[in-house]
């Protein structure tokens, strides 16, 4: 059996875990102060010479990460294959009246000389 000690204990747990843990330090600050104090130390370490900086075998090794791990949502990838086609669509079409209007208008100009 419980003592009354226990139970209290266990009900302030609960009723901390209902609000959440509070933000302290760096996530308790705005974003605007947080990208700041990054944005220094990043400054800092470009000075020092310690940023890693990257090569464009990992630049492309980091890519192709992103480019798998995107390729796998099967709704957005045809979500792109159908904006692709509806605006390669657009662009045919756009081109093929404006070769329609370009060639009236030379037509035109062969009749008024």
């Amino acid at each position: 059996m419980a003592t009354g000690k226990e139970d209290k204990g266990n009900s302030q747990k609960s009723a901390g875990h209902a609000q959440g843990p509070s933000k302290r330090g760096f996530a308790a600050m705005d974003e605007a102060q947080q990208r700041e104090i990054a944005s220094k130390g990043g400054q800092a370490a470009h000075q020092k010479g310690t940023a890693h900086e990257f090569n464009s075998e990992e630049a492309r090794r980091a890519g192709q990460k992103g480019g798998e791990v995107v390729s796998r949502d099967r709704e957005h990838m045809a979500d792109i294959g159908r904006k692709g086609g509806e605006s390669r669509q657009a662009n045919r079409a756009a081109a093929q009246q404006h070769s329609k209007s370009g060639s009236r208008q030379s037509s035109t100009r062969d009749s008024d000389e």
